[in-house]
């Protein structure tokens, strides 16, 4: 009865498919591909994430854990996300690293606000490797001939994705990638037209903030003009 009543409770709450496949994309990054009939004229926009229900314990036993969505593919009914293996046994890290083709998988609709600003003068892209997932959707769906300007920042040369436009690729090698230095100088070297276009700053949260204020403080962007996204930062939960 218990069981009964759980599974129609994720069936109010959750979408449910079934992982087609699973890939190494980066040294510390997989491809995770989820289909199923529940994908269907699935509504998404380039930036947004899905929560994954994950660990062990059942449908009233997982956690939340956010991905952002790398591609969504209507005619196959699939949709691919990308996880960082940051190491440790948390349950997202676990799941990233041991999930199988066939496995069932529990996820909510897509949402979220971090998305392209169309209209904008130029677009200019700053994060880690837990934004870099987030960025090539969006990348991807820019207009041909718009203008990109960014930087993205790894442990190594082996842990960045391959993502179209042409942003600056940086490396921290053992260094944190919190309140990291090595993406804001990058950021900071970047020639960027006159006149603020729309920045998008995601991942680790002081970073993000560090961020921010070298475009609003040296360069005089507006505030209005640097949407921002931390996935997370150093001690606290609940983030994205």
């Amino acid at each position: 009865m218990r069981q009964t009543l759980a599974r129609r409770l994720l069936d109010r709450m959750f979408l449910t498919g079934e992982v087609v496949e699973a890939e190494q994309v980066t040294a510390r990054m997989r491809r995770v591909r989820i289909g199923g009939e529940s994908l269907s004229g699935l509504r998404w926009t380039p930036g947004q994430h899905v929560r994954l229900l994950v660990g062990e314990g059942g449908p009233l036993g997982g956690v939340l854990r956010t991905y952002s969505i790398w591609r969504y593919d209507p005619d196959w009914e699939a949709l691919d996300v990308i996880g960082f293996d940051h190491g440790g046994d948390s349950p997202g890290a676990s799941w990233i690293r041991d999930v199988r083709a066939g496995q069932e998988i529990s996820f909510t609709r897509p949402e979220g606000s971090f998305v392209v600003r169309e209209e904008a003068p130029y677009h200019l892209f700053a994060g880690e490797e837990t934004a870099s997932v987030a960025f090539g959707a969006m990348l991807r769906a820019l207009p041909e001939g718009a203008g990109v300007y960014g930087a993205v920042e790894a442990g190594s040369p082996d842990d960045h994705l391959d993502l179209p436009g042409g942003l600056v690729r940086v490396c921290r090698g053992g260094a944190s990638a919190a309140g990291s230095d090595v993406l804001v100088n990058a950021v900071r070297e970047l020639e960027l037209p006159d006149g603020p276009g729309v920045a998008y700053l995601a991942g680790e949260a002081r970073t993000i903030q560090a961020v921010r204020a070298h475009l609003v403080g040296e360069r005089g962007w507006q505030r209005r003009d640097v949407r921002t996204k931390p996935f997370w930062t150093p001690g606290r939960r609940g983030m994205d």
